[in-house]
């Protein structure tokens, strides 16, 4: 970011332009992320981290309304309980980093940092569950973990990240699998209320679901560039690690039973998804309900008589709406701060000077959009509250959605044979394709190999595009959303 010395804040490089480098400039410029010393892992930096909080309580909020209560599990896990799970552990094999050492001693079994905690949270109910009176535990936790990726980027991949895992077990598989669509609907909720961000719901194909998992769900987004990202995931896995744990609980019935468990999980990913959905050449542009600033006052001319009285009596009656605001009276130039604020995303702009003041008004400008306005400071500030609040309550919030939705429905193609995908591909760009197959993982491979794009999921609302395969010529069984991923 520039510093107080008068100068506009620097431009970032065009998303046309360098689509990668565009995302690059954002999380440093405005002030998200700085990287450090360890090899692929960053700092997340105040702005950041704050919209991670957001994101955060809300979904927090929306879990505990659910049933769930917060717990934390150890950031080690030992190998020999990590190679209970056959699967599972083969899943996670390339992406594990290993504790030998404990001070100068070597370790007689070595440790797992966390890539995940199946297998803690099993152990763990092998200790408490013994009756279905126990059951069913829903449990949540906010940590850290650790995957060794090789390719890192800022949010979207890095070898430590912050997440939330969800983990849930059940009498039965009817209540676990209803458990792992709920969450799923959950996430999908707070994508597109709270991140302004069009969905798709689906399940992942048997080659694409999560290690030791029976089915796997997934929400995948769409960036503005046509690449998808998936958002988050949730799994089901029958009794099978209840099974490798021995976790039994005695039924109603008086006979031991085996739980059924699952596992879902977002991540500071999220802030990732949010760049590149919303963003635009001018930087970060927020959805309210996580932006850490919903509302920045610019006072102009600012030392002349009022204009600071004004603006702080603007301040402080949004600020009892309950809202997040900034008033801006540092001695930078009025175009240095509108630029600032764009760059960091901030969804709504005040504009207060001497002759607003004289003539009873503000201008209110929206950053989604660049749209000004001009509102009326009579009424005891009643019509300039409602109009603000309106904005980051309503307009805003579905203003970004129906523009990210209409960049979705741009760039994604119905597709009958591989060539029409190759086709479309060349002549739009990248994007999401809507294609049928039969169920065989030999054509899913073939068609990523052909085309480049691979199963995102097969979504819950099925439309028929033909009746067969897109690439074997078989009866088709369900339509697949395919497409290159982040």
């Amino acid at each position: 970011m520039a510093k107080n010395n008068g100068k506009m804040v620097e431009a970032i490089t065009s998303m046309d332009e360098d689509f990668a480098k565009w995302y690059t400039d954002i999380c440093k410029k405005a002030e998200l992320v700085e990287y450090t010393s360890v090899k692929g892992c960053m700092v997340i930096r105040p702005y950041g981290y704050a919209i991670w909080e957001n994101i955060q309580r809300i979904l927090d909020t929306m879990f505990k309304e659910r049933g769930h209560e917060n717990v934390c599990m150890p950031m080690f896990i030992p190998e020999s309980l990590l190679q209970k799970e056959k699967d599972h552990v083969e899943g996670f094999a390339p992406e594990v980093a290993w504790v030998t050492h404990g001070g100068s001693e070597k370790l007689e079994d070595r440790l797992c940092v966390r890539p995940t905690s199946e297998t803690l949270f099993c152990e763990h109910y092998a200790n408490i569950v013994h009756s279905y009176r126990d059951l069913p535990k829903l449990y949540n936790q906010w940590v850290s973990v650790v995957r060794w990726e090789k390719t890192t980027r800022p949010f979207l991949r890095s070898r430590e990240f912050l997440w939330q895992e969800g983990h849930t077990i059940h009498e039965t598989a009817d209540e676990a699998i209803w458990e792992t669509e709920r969450m799923l609907n959950c996430y999908a909720e707070f994508c597109e209320k709270s991140l302004c961000m069009p969905v798709v719901k689906g399940r992942k194909t048997d080659s694409d679901k999560f290690a030791g998992a029976e089915a796997t769900y997934a929400i995948e987004a769409l960036m503005h560039d046509g690449k998808a990202l998936q958002a988050g995931t949730s799994h089901y896995f029958g009794d099978g690690f209840a099974r490798a744990f021995g976790i039994q609980y005695t039924s109603r019935e008086n006979k031991l039973e085996y739980p059924h468990q699952t596992s879902w999980g977002v991540t500071t990913r999220l802030i990732g998804a949010i760049i590149m959905t919303h963003g635009d050449d001018n930087g970060l542009v927020l959805p309210p309900a996580v932006a850490p600033v919903q509302v920045v006052i610019v006072p102009i001319a600012q030392k002349k008589e009022g204009v600071l009285d004004k603006a702080t009596e603007l301040y402080e009656k949004l600020k009892a709406c309950g809202l997040r605001v900034k008033l801006d009276d540092s001695d930078n130039s009025p175009g240095w701060k509108f630029a600032e604020y764009e760059m960091r995303g901030v969804p709504v702009r005040v504009e207060i000077g001497p002759k607003d003041i004289e003539n009873g008004q503000c201008v209110v400008a929206t950053r989604f959009n660049g749209e000004k306005a001009v509102v009326s400071l009579e009424n005891n500030l009643e019509t300039f509250k409602d109009t603000v609040v309106d904005l980051i309550e309503n307009v805003v919030p579905e203003g970004m959605f129906n523009k990210a939705l209409e960049n979705r429905k741009e760039k994604t193609y119905q597709c009958k044979t591989m060539d029409e995908i190759i086709k479309a591909l060349e002549e739009k760009g990248d994007g999401f394709i809507e294609a049928m197959w039969c169920g065989e993982e030999e054509c899913e491979d073939k068609v990523k190999e052909a085309t480049g794009v691979g199963s995102r999921c097969i979504p819950n609302e099925q439309h028929e595009i033909s009746d067969v395969c897109v690439c074997c010529g078989k009866p088709a069984k369900k339509m697949v959303l395919w497409g290159k991923a982040y």
